[in-house]
């Protein structure tokens, strides 16, 4: 079976991925079957840029094919923060929802965004890169036992429930990173050959 790396050591996206691409006969490994990998610090300005570094440094590195996400929340009232910095907006998870939340305060525009890119990487480049996005509004306060991240406080464009009150299959269906995903399936089974090459 092929094998490919998950440039992640965050076990719940690993856990999203590999239920997402169960159907895949593929083999997903991930950073933490590499313990003495270091990656370097992220210091892209996008999304896009720390998915890329993320992707090849891995490749690089194992020589297998790679792909690796970024991702995050915007919130417009917010001017787009947290961003890129979303898994540095605080100590933990908790803490993180907490300062979204004060600094809403006294806002009435709640809408947000979660995006996804994803970049595979193949051969020591990046091939190419995938975006998915899910609208949704940040609720007046966490709701639901599911997921990770921001996931109690987001709820998705056309849903009452927040990610979080969602069963892992109803979010993996809909989920920015389920939609990234299968952009990128689609990309290596329709229009390229190299990951086969390569197995």
């Amino acid at each position: 079976m092929p094998l490919i790396v998950a440039a992640t050591g965050n076990l719940h996206k690993l856990s999203e991925y590999r239920e997402m691409l169960a159907d895949q006969k593929v083999e997903i490994a991930s950073l933490r079957d590499y313990p003495d990998f270091r990656p370097s610090p992220e210091e892209g300005k996008t999304f896009r840029d720390n998915a890329a570094q993320k992707a090849l440094e891995a490749c690089v590195y194992t020589d297998l094919p790679a792909f690796a996400d970024d991702s995050g929340l915007e919130i417009a009232a917010l001017d787009g923060a947290p961003g890129i910095y979303s898994s540095r907006y605080g100590k933990d998870d908790a803490d993180r929802i907490g300062r979204v939340l004060r600094e809403l305060e006294g806002k009435s525009d709640r809408s947000a965004r979660f995006v996804c890119v994803i970049a595979i990487a193949v051969n020591g480049e990046v091939i190419e890169t995938f975006e998915g996005e899910m609208r949704g509004v940040i609720a007046a306060a966490p709701r639901g036992a599911n997921g990770f991240g921001y996931d109690p406080i987001f709820i998705p464009e056309g849903e009452t429930r927040t990610f979080a009150e969602m069963t892992k299959e109803e979010k993996n269906r809909i989920s920015h990173r389920a939609k990234a995903l299968a952009k990128a399936l689609e990309f290596i089974e329709d229009e390229m050959s190299i990951l086969d090459d390569e197995f």
